[in-house]
């Protein structure tokens, strides 16, 4: 008996899919748990993609990745443009990161986290895989504060006038890297608190939103992948974002004009990175950090996880810990 396609929407089944969409990113997190500390990036990150492509595979959605690991050329596993899912349910597009956080994993380190975020089709920026300058708060302000051609003096004059505070009493995120070593000077110059992290910015740019985390401001250059995925983050729960992709070579400009991007200087807000009215994101630990827990093996041979469960349409954040048990 050969089965029809049904006509579903986004809506009609989205609690399911967000729960699907947890056990996604569990099987990836779990999958990464071995190589916690081990120092081998390409194994880590090769059994966290196995793991989320085997589960994805298991969901009843017509389901596209426009947010991957690569072109397919490059990238076999997960690449953009690839078609997952059972191919029974809504059309929905895909960004991913199996393993956030990479040498986080390999090196021990905190913050280490498997993400992914769904929306309906054209929902997210496809976004080729370059450098992105970002700029990022944490409160859905009605007035546009922030902005990636202002000096790093004024952003942060800009928040503390919102936020009524000074902006000694702010604290920002910036990656440590050589390249941000101005920025870096510039923000202390003008007196603001500067948290450095070796890796994570799709958690970094959470942490501005988290209630418990003393963070105000992330900025800096990453991934442009990643800034898709952080800004589906900030679309579920409000947030404002400044984004502009940086093109390093002819074969860069080119790609990313074959993609359909025709601006190449465009300034994006967080809305033209992931929009609409079902974007779910969904995030499990790999390592602990502020924002999660790490997959932990417990005495009885049970593991648990931490993940986040995010949603644009009914402006949630769940904290979902699980028990999977070892039979």
């Amino acid at each position: 008996m050969l089965l029809e396609k049904q006509k579903f929407t986004l809506n009609d089944i989205e609690n399911n899919i967000a729960i699907e969409a947890i056990r996604v990113t569990e099987a990836a997190a779990i999958a990464s748990y071995e190589f916690i500390g081990k120092g081998n990036e390409h194994d880590a990150d090769q059994a966290a993609v196995t793991a989320m492509r085997s589960a994805l595979s298991k969901m009843n959605i017509e389901g596209t990745v426009v947010i991957g690991e690569g072109e397919r050329d490059k990238a076999p596993m997960l690449y953009v443009g690839e078609k997952v899912g059972t191919g029974y349910g809504p059309k929905i597009d895909i960004a991913l990161d199996p393993l956030e956080g990479t040498t986080i994993c390999a090196t021990g380190g905190p913050n280490s986290m498997a993400v992914i975020a769904m929306t309906e089709g054209g929902g997210l920026l496809n976004a080729p895989d370059v450098y992105m300058e970002k700029i990022a708060i944490g409160i859905p302000y009605k007035e546009q504060i922030i902005d990636l051609d202002n000096t790093p003096k004024q952003n942060l004059k800009n928040l503390a006038r919102i936020k009524k505070c000074d902006i000694s009493d702010l604290t920002v995120v910036v990656l440590d890297r050589a390249r941000h070593e101005e920025l870096i000077a510039k923000l202390r110059e003008a007196g603001a608190r500067i948290m450095l992290i070796k890796d994570g910015d799709i958690a970094a740019v959470i942490s501005t939103v988290h209630k418990d985390m003393p963070v105000d401001m992330y900025v800096g250059t990453g991934g442009a992948p990643e800034g898709v995925l952080a800004a589906a983050a900030l679309t579920t729960i409000g947030g404002q974002m400044m984004a502009r992709l940086i093109f390093n070579e002819d074969g860069e400009r080119n790609r990313a004009k074959s993609m359909g991007i025709n601006d190449l200087s465009r300034k994006y807000l967080v809305t033209d990175l992931a929009k609409g009215d079902n974007v779910m994101f969904a995030a499990t630990g790999v390592t602990s950090g502020a924002i999660l827990d790490g997959v932990k093996i417990m005495p009885d041979g049970n593991i648990t996880t931490n993940s986040l469960s995010m949603s644009s349409r009914y402006k949630t954040i769940r904290r979902i810990s699980t028990e999977h048990i070892r039979k």
